[in-house]
């Protein structure tokens, strides 16, 4: 047995274990997206007992909000250095202790140390981590994938809402806490699916292999020995992705989209309601935007998988933005019920396309082997957008006590990031493509140009990888000769401990 070749798996399996990954991502995107909206049901209560206002209350949630996009680069170092089982294992115990503690909290302060912070921590790494393991399994059906895994948000957040009004009334809000954090258990059964994509087996010197190639795995990461026979790693975060064009342009267009995507969903029922619109009826139109959502989003990921679209999803997801704008401003002036369930319908269409793509984009953009550290950078930007965003809207409604210049202000913002990416994508990226003699030059080229010539249904290898599941992980520095190490090595670091 010990002179075998080795083995050499095949890429992304898109499929096989690969659907519980998925499945898994479901319900961790659920709770990511789902949870700190759904503890505002508590918020009345919590105000009665701790006697503050609704804005302090309030901020439970935005807490949690900004521990989960805000944490994004701890997330990355921590997914590079340790793989992203342990990381997703460790997060599902902070989040559930979060709650479970938060129960017992007698001032607000508590709360928010405890519900928010630490319940918002633990969010966040379950939260990327599910992406990135999301991205190993699959690459054909990689934005089917991306679109079901975003419907976990509309289908956690329609059913975390009513159950936490259960558990208000049969138990209390502290009742309602410690149940809740027993749920949140759920995100260490989802960590321990995430095992490594199968992949080559180690290789032994014995077998005649040549000095250099031996490779440990640990976790979902790869380790490489150099030639010189020195071990080296990544970067914990890859701040060099900055400088590539392809994730400069999606940087702005994702804070620009968040400075008002979310606005017209926090102000939809109190619009409604200064419009004359009765009070059950008016919450009902979260529900309508919440049912589109869940179907728009796995839908436009089938979509976006199609041959023909894939190489220009970039494209795809700027029309969303821009359809998600218009449909703010034309919607600015509705008054009436029937005109309120149409901008409902329309905006739960291009929230959940936009849902839908917003992470394939960004792994085709910068390819895998940086997609953790893009995406921990790409959070903690849309966090100071989410920040800017709806505070500054919510302090003009009262300033103004009108909501249709909101309506423009947030479907302008959001219009503009789509006009942007498309704009860019053509003329900046085309044109650095058309500039570039080979992808051998600094920084090689992005997947977001590479996905022009992906017509096949399998994926194109290429000479800086091997064919298996977490080479993705594992990219050499590009424009080294093969006689220099991939990376520079850091003393005390073995295989073992990665």
């Amino acid at each position: 047995m010990g002179t075998r070749g080795p083995r050499r798996g095949p890429g992304p399996p898109d499929g096989g274990w690969g659907w519980a990954v998925l499945g898994a991502c479901f319900v961790v995107t659920g709770f990511a997206y789902g949870f700190p909206k759904a503890v505002s049901v508590f918020f009345r209560a919590l105000m009665r007992d701790f006697g503050a206002g609704y804005s302090d209350t309030a901020w439970v949630s935005s807490i949690m909000l900004a521990m989960l996009y805000g944490t994004g680069p701890v997330s990355s170092i921590l997914v590079t250095r340790f793989g992203c089982r342990p990381v997703m294992l460790v997060g599902g115990l902070l989040a559930s202790a979060g709650m479970v503690l938060a129960s017992f909290a007698t001032r607000l302060l508590e709360l928010y140390l405890t519900a928010g912070v630490l319940t918002g921590l633990g969010l966040a790494l379950n939260f990327q981590p599910s992406l990135i393991m999301l991205g190993l399994y699959f690459e054909r059906r990689r934005p089917l994938a991306n679109g079901l895994a975003a419907a976990g948000s509309p289908v956690f957040l329609s059913a975390l809402s009513p159950l936490g009004q259960q558990l208000l009334e049969h138990f209390g809000w502290r009742g309602g806490f410690l149940l809740l954090g027993g749920l949140l258990l759920h995100c260490c059964a989802c960590g321990a699916v995430m095992r490594p994509p199968p992949g080559p087996r180690p290789r032994s010197k014995s077998a005649g292999d040549a000095p250099g190639e031996a490779e440990a795995d640990s976790a979902g990461l790869r380790l490489r020995e150099a030639p010189s026979g020195g071990r080296t790693r990544r970067r914990l975060l890859d701040v060099t992705v900055c400088a590539d064009r392809a994730f400069a342009v999606y940087a702005v267009t994702k804070f620009l989209m968040a400075l008002g995507l979310f606005v017209p969903a926090i102000l939809l029922v109190n619009y409604a309601k200064d419009a004359g619109v009765p009070d059950s009826e008016a919450a009902f139109l979260l529900s309508i935007v919440g049912f589109v959502d869940i179907v728009a989003r796995p839908a436009c990921g089938a979509l976006a998988g199609l041959v023909r679209l894939r190489p220009h999803v970039a494209y795809l997801f700027s029309l969303a933005l821009m359809a998600n704008g218009l449909t703010d401003l034309s919607s600015a002036r509705a008054r009436t019920y029937g005109a309120l369930v149409a901008f409902c319908v329309a905006f739960g269409l291009s929230y959940g396309m936009v849902g839908a793509l917003q992470f394939e984009v960004l792994m085709a953009a910068v390819g895998a082997a940086r997609f953790p550290s893009a995406l921990g950078l790409v959070l903690l930007l849309e966090a100071v957008a989410v920040l800017i965003g709806p505070p500054s809207a919510g302090r003009l409604v009262d300033a103004l006590k009108n909501y249709e210049i909101i309506f423009y202000l947030a479907g302008s913002e959001v219009a503009l990031a789509g006009v942007f990416m498309a704009v860019a994508t053509k003329c900046c990226l085309r044109r650095s493509q058309d500039a570039t003699p080979s992808p051998g030059t600094k920084g090689g080229a992005s997947d977001t140009e590479d996905a022009e010539a992906e017509v096949d249904s399998e994926p194109l290898p290429t000479s800086a990888e091997e064919p298996g599941g977490l080479e993705a992980l594992a990219v050499p520095s590009p424009g080294t000769g093969p006689s220099e190490p991939e990376m520079e090595a850091e003393p005390g670091l073995d295989s073992e401990s990665v």
